[in-house]
């Protein structure tokens, strides 16, 4: 079995599966709890008896969910507009590069600190990462399209005209589903943000279960999951104008107080590093010092349960990846078994890792081994969707082999290369991810983040986020790589 795959790809995927079973005697893969499956029971009876109880405080729930993503997208594109003009220049990649690399959360958590709870706080949690995704998507949707046209129109027309009339009409369609596509990332992301306070699904969704209440927990995610398979429903160009209509009066129509002097002394005292804050004489030694006990005490532990969390997580988001594929593929299940598969990865990649990981800590206690369900489960419904689909255009021989001798031989190998290449760019998202679980109680760097939030010491959280962040940025370039390596290596074999 995979004897047709090139060199490059095994040697690739052996090394990263090594890499892992380096990790695994690292990593805290214990179950803490004493009786999960106890819990597990009372949520499963739960399912069979969903509790809605105050249908106002679910619709209003939905409504801020909605808003903060309408919001949050909407001031995220017209960012992006102008930063995709420039993203040919160094800096202006740099700079998106670092936004992009911190995670939503970490976002909210810095304006919690200036804002409080004010709804700034969510819409530029979101509006600032996803401006600078879309900036870097929408400039290389552009540079991607046929020059031709553009070309073709007088010189005489003006740079907007050629814009709109030669260059616009090509790349409009994959602007569009790019960003409906990203719309829904954002309500993913404004779910995650109830967790920090704001009032969205995620907000009842933790304290529905820290109460028990596991009745009302199936009612929100079945809700959540209804809105997410709903979008192209309701979604619609023309509704746009009434959607966000209403999300603007429903923030305004509300009176939300910001304290400037709270933001002044979070930009000018708070996150200044302690030793310079006290101007003493000798302060650079006493920085220095600082410094060197963050980094010991916290940024490399930090660092090192966020890379082992990540890399056991990537190795079995591949395995789940290889296993799931299929479940959509015309070459393995007829229409019925087709639909069930895509009802199973349409709830595993809809399901935010948070939130996932958040449910599998209360059963199996605070190690790293719900993080990994969750990230791998969650990154190998999107990996297995776009593989299997990718598998409905593979063409076979009339006398290709059946059952595991197809799978093994004729369609995985054709795939391998593609599955590689979605594999390195989840790898940056997953580490995103893995950091942000520090936030419930797994010892990656947002562990000692959300720490440092908690004894108000702002400086030295500040810094492990921009540590995290070269973190990201970091792996980024690596999977970057390793994909248009991947993708080059699969183009000479198609010659």
């Amino acid at each position: 079995m995979f004897s047709s795959l090139k060199i490059s790809h095994r040697n690739v995927s052996f090394v990263f599966i090594l890499v892992a079973l380096l990790c695994l005697p690292f990593a805290d893969l214990n179950v803490y709890n004493v009786n999960p499956w106890l819990e597990l029971q009372r949520f499963g009876r739960a399912i069979l008896h969903p509790d809605i109880g105050d249908i106002s405080v679910l619709l209003n729930a939905l409504l801020q969910t909605l808003i903060f993503a309408l919001i949050g997208v909407f001031f995220g594109v017209v960012s992006a507009i102008p930063l995709s003009y420039l993203y040919r220049f160094a800096l202006v990649r740099g700079l998106c590069a670092f936004l992009r690399a911190i995670h939503e959360l970490f976002w909210a958590l810095i304006f919690l600190q200036v804002f409080g709870l004010h709804p700034l706080t969510g819409i530029l949690a979101l509006a600032i990462p996803y401006a600078a995704t879309f900036a870097k998507v929408y400039s290389e949707i552009i540079e991607e399209v046929d020059s031709s046209v553009v070309n073709a129109l007088p010189l005489n027309l003006g740079r907007l005209n050629r814009f709109f009339y030669g260059l616009l009409p090509d790349v409009w369609q994959a602007l569009k589903t790019y960003t409906a596509y990203r719309f829904e990332c954002g309500l993913r992301s404004s779910v995650i943000l109830g967790f920090i306070g704001l009032p969205t699904l995620g907000y009842y969704l933790e304290s529905s279960f820290m109460q028990g209440d596991y009745s009302y927990v199936v009612v929100l995610l079945l809700v959540f999951y209804i809105l997410i398979g709903s979008i192209r429903f309701w979604l619609r160009p023309l509704l746009l104008p009434l959607y966000f209509g209403v999300a603007f009066y429903t923030l305004l129509r509300n009176q939300h107080d910001i304290k400037w002097d709270n933001v002044v002394r979070f930009f000018t005292q708070d996150i200044v590093p302690a030793p310079i804050r006290g101007a003493k004489e000798g302060g650079y030694t006493e920085l220095l010092q600082w410094f060197s006990n963050i980094m010991q005490d916290q940024a490399i532990p930090g660092v090192i349960n966020t890379l082992l969390l990540t890399q056991i997580a990537l190795v079995v988001t591949a395995v789940l990846t290889l296993m799931t594929y299929p479940l959509i593929s015309i070459h393995f299940h007829k229409k019925f078994g087709r639909s069930i598969g895509h009802i199973i990865l349409v709830v595993m990649r809809s399901t935010p890792e948070y939130i996932l990981a958040f449910i599998l800590l209360q059963f199996f206690g605070p190690s790293m081994l719900p993080a990994v369900i969750a990230l791998a489960l969650h990154n190998s419904g999107i990996i297995g969707h776009l593989l299997g689909n990718q598998s409905n255009a593979v063409t076979l021989r009339i006398d290709s082999s059946k059952g595991l001798n197809l799978y093994g031989y004729e369609i995985t190998p054709r795939l391998y290369g593609s599955f590689l290449a979605y594999l390195f760019y989840r790898w940056e998202i997953i580490l995103r991810e893995t950091a942000i679980m520090g936030l419930l109680g797994v010892a990656t760097l947002g562990f000692y983040i959300d720490n440092a939030m908690q004894d108000l010491r702002f400086d030295r959280a500040l810094l492990l986020i921009l540590i995290t962040a070269l973190l990201n940025m970091g792996v980024d370039i690596l999977s970057r790589t390793l994909r248009r390596k991947s993708t080059h290596k699969l183009n000479n074999g198609k010659r």
